[in-house]
Parts: C-alpha cells; structure tokens; sequence
C-alpha cells in the first residue's frame, strides 16, 4: 500500500510523467537506441573488401567528406544538371521535394477541409473521392505514374511534350522526373492533409461563426479571424507529419523513375549500403537526414508552442 500511498501525495503534474515512463522508456528503445548506434557506425571507416563492413575509428572524417562532395559514393548520383557536391545534391533534392510537397499538399488539403466540412448533397461520396487516392499503396501509385509517363505505353508523355513542358523521356530527365514524382506524391498526400484539417475544423465553435456574420463579417473575414487561427494548431500538426515523410522519401522515387534520377538522402542511404557496402558513410548520411530532419521538428515545436499560447 506504501506506493500507493506515494502516487497519491504527488501532484498532477508528477503523475502525469509517472504514467508516461513506460511510453518514453519503449520510446527509447526503439528509436534513440538505433539512432545511438547509427551515429557511432558513422564514426568508424568504410571496409568493404572483408566481410566486416566497417573498419577502425576516423572520427568525423566521414562528415567532412560528404560535407565537401570527396566522399566514394555511387555515382550514378552525379547529375550533370547539378554542379554541387553528391550529399548537397541529395540534400538539395530532399528539402526541394519536402518543401513544394508540403506547400502544395498544405493548400489543396485546407481547400478540400473546407469543402467537405460544409453541409451539402452527396458529402459523404465526395469525402470517399478524396481519400481514395490516400488509399492506394505506394507501389500501385509509382506504378500509376510511371505508365502514364512512360513514352512508350502512356499517354503523358507525348502529351506533356506536346505542349512543351517535359522533354521526350521525362522518366530519364532529372528535372522532369522531379516534377512527375512531386506531383504523384501531392496527388496521394493531400488527402492526408484534408482528414488532420478537417478534424480541426470541426473542432470550431460554429457559434463564432453566427456572431461573425451578425456582426456584417465577409467570408474572408471569418476564415482569417475565426478559422485560420483556430485551425493553425491542427495545421501544423499535420505539417509536422507531412514535412518528416517527406525528409524520408524513398519508396516512391524508386518505383518511378529511380533513384538514379531523383536522388533523395534516402536513395543514398539505401544505394551506399546495397550496391557499394559503404556502411559507415551510409549511417553518416543517414544520421545527418536525422539531424535535419529533428531540426525541422525543432522549428514546428516552437511554431506550435507559439500558436496555442496565441489561441489560449
């Protein structure tokens, strides 16, 4: 009974983080561990001629190497359209891809919320309509997209060229490549967007909304007093979400128009690890996505922080 007793002296507070222990303990475990040993492999040299892949202690000599473009990574990553370093091209990639894939997933997301939190005639099949495409598997999608762009059996490519904005074999150009697997991914995500910012838009009181409207308050009014503000919490939520899939992203770009083309910090990771058993430079690359990628965690914390204090 004593540590019953006990549990019941402490505050709330204190309570509140006995119950959690054992979610942070798990938590630990399974991702810090990993991360730990991830971090000390990157410290180690690359030993690819014995069946030890790793070999004595360099330090941060593999950092400096990717950091500088002198790292022997694969090169089919070097793209001549890129006149960079390997790592700051794949990290080019990356942050390009998550940033325009979040932005766009963000605005076509927050205008299919509002369309189906309104009351309206067939809502419930314009809500199955949009989240259809967040349902399909990766690989079917990859496949969806590398079909219709495929100069020889899709129908996108000859007319995209058409109107000139792919060239002949838009699967095998960097830059096309890009834009089709962007797309692809916007196409399949923003319905996860919808969904997180519906759920926050029906968290608002409609009551504001009458108060508004009596008040003589437009549409545009509502939606920047009302909404937005009550919403942004919801928002960046899901961009919180959205922005660390996206740091990730492997699958897609390989089933579409390979990594060859697209390269990703993930791409890298997975080639340096399977095609040149680099493995200390591939836990280098891969803890340097991690570090990026907390850092942008970091940015949407203190944004989150910042816009419920403003709400409270």
């Amino acid at each position: 009974m004593r540590p019953l007793n006990w549990l019941e002296t402490r505050s709330e507070e204190v309570f509140a983080y006995i119950l959690l222990a054992p979610a942070f303990l798990l938590l630990a475990v399974v991702a810090f561990f990993p991360l730990i040993r991830t971090f000390q492999f990157s410290l180690l040299s690359d030993q690819t001629a014995t069946r030890n892949p790793f070999g004595g202690f360099v330090g941060l000599d593999n950092y400096a190497a990717l950091l500088t473009g002198e790292a022997l990574l694969p090169q089919q990553f070097l793209d001549p359209a890129f006149e960079t370093p390997l790592l700051q091209q794949a990290l080019f990639v990356t942050l390009a891809f998550a940033i325009l894939s979040v932005l766009f997933e963000t605005l076509i997301g927050f205008g299919q919320a509002l369309v189906i939190d309104q009351d309206f005639y067939g809502r419930r099949w314009v809500r199955v309509a949009i989240i259809i495409p967040y349902a399909i598997p990766i690989v079917i999608q990859s496949m969806i997209f590398y079909l219709m762009f495929n100069p020889t059996v899709g129908f996108a490519a000859d007319f995209m060229q058409w109107l000139g904005v792919f060239g002949q074999n838009p699967l095998a150009d960097s830059s096309d490549s890009f834009v089709i697997v962007l797309v692809a991914d916007i196409w399949k995500t923003s319905a996860f967007m919808a969904l997180l910012i519906l759920a926050g838009l029906q968290s608002v009181d409609r009551g504001l909304y009458d108060v508004a409207r009596v008040s003589g308050a437009s549409k545009w009014q509502q939606f920047k007093y009302i909404t937005l503000p009550l919403v942004a919490p919801a928002l960046l939520v899901a961009m919180l979400f959205r922005t660390m899939d996206a740091m990730r992203i492997y699958g897609l770009i390989d089933a579409t128009a390979g990594c060859q083309t697209v390269p990703s910090m993930s791409c890298l990771v997975i080639t340096a690890l399977q095609e040149t058993r680099r493995w200390a430079t591939a836990s280098s690359v891969a803890f340097l996505t991690a570090i990026v990628i907390g850092v942008m965690v970091v940015f949407y914390l203190v944004g989150l922080r910042d816009t419920e204090a403003d709400v409270a």
